[in-house]
């Protein structure tokens, strides 16, 4: 229930916000609920997971947005909930959006729990550092949890400088021990390490500066504060060894590049970090290339390569899945009244031979319904990879949205 004890005092101070302009304003309530299938067509690698094939779920995603100020506030309410029959930890409840913002002349700012996101390549996200992953959500990385912020931007002929203050850092969460996608240690949930003595209340800060050049987008950013990357350590509870996750303090440096060329995105992220024992550099690079009408129809396909390095020490540092890697891949969009898109990629690790396999795939059944399918498949895992544990939990999901 993250975020909730915030939750009513929070949507008091944005309602009240432009307390003068309220009554003029406009409401708009939306969102989607959607019914998930997970079906793991492995026996899981150890004997303390559930044997479980077949597991389903359900979520429910409203969202509520209120205009007033003839447009130039905004109050924005977005809780989530799943229940999953079989993970509990799963099963939760938290709020990802539930924020006032005031557009001024040139510049905007947001107060409470907001989403940002940082990056523009397709396989890893390097510089996304402002909230925390939701791994319960997808294994990929890609879902994120709401962050308590305050947010300023100031937009001029210079570029963008967006700063943030981030207070009441959530820790990440992870699969019940007897679950799927889980290792064989269990992990103590409830009681992570912290190095600041203020533990999840320590005041982060990031700053980002962002301009556009011609056809050259680049962003500069950095970040100060607990490590939304976990490190665990063993320790010994009642004659049980268990994993403690560890949040460090961190200093990071990030670097986005994508020029635009006719049919071509050439893409670049690169981040230097301290915190993690020695400063560390890691970086992908790649393209992605469209064309466009593939066999005199409607249909557009890009195809992605990238290459993925990362110099992190790991026994000071959380693992990484991407140290020396190709990325390679497809997305197809068939330009169809039903938006079919679909998206293919893997990588390889050169020096492990360790790969992982993505797929993402949607079309919209109605105008109020879509359907999705994603499969996750860990190739050839050997165990010094961090994928290691996992290695038997390939997973086909189909998902059913309804949008209302």
């Amino acid at each position: 229930m993250r975020y909730f004890g915030l939750a009513f005092p929070l949507f008091l101070l944005t309602l009240f916000a432009g307390t003068s302009h309220v009554l003029a304003g406009q409401w708009d309530v939306g969102g989607q609920a959607s019914l998930q299938t997970r079906y793991f067509p492995a026996s899981p690698s150890y004997s303390t997971q559930k044997n479980v094939t077949i597991s389903g779920s359900v979520t429910l995603e409203p969202e509520i947005v209120y205009d007033f100020d003839n447009g130039n506030d905004r109050i924005v309410f977005s809780p989530f909930a799943r229940f999953d029959g079989d993970d509990k930890k799963r099963t939760h409840a938290d709020i990802r959006e539930l924020h006032w913002l005031h557009l001024g002349q040139s510049w905007d700012l947001s107060v409470g729990i907001s989403k940002v996101y940082w990056g523009v390549t397709e396989s890893v996200h390097l510089v996304d550092i402002i909230n925390q992953t939701d791994v319960v959500e997808d294994v990929t990385g890609e879902a994120k949890l709401g962050q308590a912020m305050i947010n300023a931007n100031i937009e001029q002929d210079w570029g963008t400088l967006s700063l943030f203050a981030l207070p009441a850092f959530l820790p990440r969460n992870f699969t019940a021990n007897n679950a799927r996608l889980h290792g064989p240690l269990p992990i103590d949930h409830n009681n992570p390490s912290y190095e600041s003595k203020q533990e999840n209340r320590h005041v982060d800060g990031a700053a980002r500066f962002s301009i556009m050049i011609a056809d050259l987008d680049l962003a500069l950013s950095y970040f100060q504060g607990t490590s939304r990357e976990a490190r665990f350590f063993m320790q010994n509870q009642a004659g049980q060894l268990v994993l403690v996750p560890r949040y460090d303090q961190i200093a990071q440096t990030g670097l986005e590049l994508q020029l635009t060329t006719e049919n071509t995105l050439w893409k670049v992220e690169g981040i230097t970090r301290t915190g993690h024992g020695p400063r560390f550099y890691a970086g992908v690079a790649g393209f992605e290339h469209t064309f466009y009408g593939i066999a005199s129809s409607n249909a557009d396909m890009g195809i992605l390569v990238e290459y993925l390095y990362d110099n992190r020490d790991p026994r000071f540092a959380p693992a990484s899945i991407a140290n020396h890697d190709v990325f390679a891949g497809f997305r197809l969009a068939l330009n169809d009244t039903q938006d079919t898109t679909m998206l293919f990629g893997g990588s390889w690790d050169h020096k492990s031979d360790a790969g992982f396999i993505n797929f993402e795939a949607e079309r919209r059944m109605t105008d109020h319904l879509k359907m999705s399918l994603n499969g996750r498949f860990f190739v050839n895992t050997p165990p010094t990879d961090p994928l290691y544990p996992i290695r038997n939990d390939d997973l086909i999901e189909l998902n059913l949205n309804w949008f209302f």
